[in-house]
């Protein structure tokens, strides 16, 4: 079941709607101008990372809008979705949420679509390409998640160093410690403090943005999702899943990122299924949002040219 909200005052061809996916609410934004045949149009899905929602894509909807159907979707956890109780009612993972792209594909797209990640949001998009490969016509990734502190990750550091995060981890999982960290860090300046890191170009970081953040964590259930997450350590690496791609990828990085090192990201760019690897110069993590202005014409270029290829 979908159900339309008024469209966003700004940019009156966006619509914020409700799907309902197992019985969850999901929060999902569309655009696409109404100037156009919406139904022959090609379909963009956008995915956003961790601890962020659909407004991560504020900046990009509207323009690539005029061009092409566009969605983001908001993961069931994140953003205005439902949070489910993990372990009880869902098991928060790549293969819970991939499904969950792939059904909404299905069932309010319509039609395979180009898929777009950020961050963890690129696992998600490799997940259900890989998993639904008649629902994907291509896909980009933007600053994908290493997943540094994954278990098989952690194994090639040296011993020392592999100690820290099992007991960070044990750790959280005490609820009520869990809980007191989750309450100083889902903070108006820590959060501030946390993007400025994340974003090379510091006007990026309005109070906008860090609304958007902040908003989904006063939510019932979202310390139970934040420390879920970071207690997952297994499930697949995007080295694992895009050698099993039957679609091209393109990836994009942000050159200043300072959490996923774009020297252990342009390894991923020599995977054979890889067309393209485009280094984004002072940039950090979140380019679409950081420097739309940028990323915007790049999608819009690599998916012509998909469309060329799989026409031709």
């Amino acid at each position: 079941m979908t159900v339309s909200s008024s469209p966003d005052t700004l940019h009156p061809h966006i619509e914020t709607k409700t799907w309902t996916w197992r019985g969850f609410p999901i929060r999902y934004t569309t655009c696409a101008a109404p100037t156009r045949k919406t139904g022959k149009l090609p379909v963009i899905v956008m995915v956003h990372g961790f601890g962020a929602s659909s407004g991560h894509w504020r900046k990009n909807l509207p323009i690539l809008g005029e061009t092409y159907r566009c969605y983001a979707i908001d993961l069931i956890g994140f953003g205005a979705s439902a949070k489910p109780t993990p372990g009880l009612e869902i098991e928060y993972t790549f293969e819970t949420w991939g499904q969950q792209v792939a059904d909404f594909c299905r069932e309010v797209v319509g039609t395979p679509a180009f898929f777009v990640g950020n961050s963890i949001g690129c696992i998600v998009v490799l997940q259900a390409a890989v998993d639904f490969p008649e629902l994907v016509l291509g896909v980009s990734l933007i600053n994908c998640s290493l997943r540094l502190l994954h278990d098989r990750k952690r194994a090639t550091l040296p011993w020392y160093r592999q100690l820290g995060t099992p007991i960070v981890q044990s750790l959280l999982s005490m609820k009520w410690l869990g809980k007191l960290f989750f309450d100083r860090l889902a903070q108006p300046q820590v959060v501030r403090k946390i993007l400025l890191q994340a974003y090379h170009r510091p006007e990026a970081v309005t109070e906008e943005l860090v609304d958007i953040i902040m908003k989904p964590a006063r939510d019932e259930g979202a310390v139970d999702v934040f420390l879920a997450f970071t207690r997952y350590s297994g499930g697949p690496l995007a080295e694992d899943l895009l050698p099993r791609l039957s679609c091209p990828a393109i990836i994009l990085w942000g050159t200043e990122d300072p959490w996923e090192p774009i020297e252990l990201g342009r390894e991923l760019g020599k995977f054979p299924t890889v067309a393209k690897f485009i280094p984004l110069e002072g940039l950090g993590h979140c380019p679409q949002d950081e420097a739309p202005e940028i990323v915007n014409p790049i999608l819009q270029e690599l998916i012509e040219e998909n469309r060329e290829m799989a026409n031709g």
